[in-house]
């Protein structure tokens, strides 16, 4: 607390807000507010089918499917195609020639849960640099 202790000047009353009347419109707008917003929902009412007990099956690929293409990479770096241990620098010319034979062109890129994120991302970027159309495999592929 500051006392005066006499000296020096006399001032004037200094300028203050009163902010009680802002505090209470503030708080009247934000019941107003908090009353509305549940009215603005809005809602549409649909029939869905009933869910069947039996699990639904996935249909059977065609028998002549070409297997998917699938570009991985293990933890100590090492690429393969299909199972295949390919060098770097001959993956991007394996995949082209691969493709060129296939008709959907699409190569499934898989990591492992412990390689780096760098490392995942280079080979990544190298596919992708071969002009070729690239899936990320969320999941392993049934073998």
């Amino acid at each position: 607390m500051a006392f005066d202790l006499g000296g020096g000047k006399k001032r004037g009353p200094s300028p203050s807000m009163n902010v009680t009347p802002l505090v209470d419109v503030v708080l009247v707008l934000l019941i107003i507010f908090m009353v509305v917003t549940p009215l603005l929902t809005k809602q549409m009412w649909m029939t869905v089918p009933a869910k069947s007990d039996k699990p639904e099956e996935q249909p059977p690929p065609p028998p002549d499917a070409l297997p998917p293409v699938v570009l991985t990479v293990d933890r100590a770096g090492v690429l393969r195609i299909n199972r295949d241990e390919v060098p770097r620098d001959q993956v991007v010319a394996r995949l082209q020639r691969m493709l060129n034979a296939r008709p959907d062109k699409i190569v499934f890129f898989d990591a492992g849960d412990d390689v780096p994120y760098g490392a995942a991302m280079e080979v990544l970027d190298l596919a992708r640099g071969g002009n070729l159309t690239v899936g990320v495999l969320p999941d392993k592929l049934a073998d």
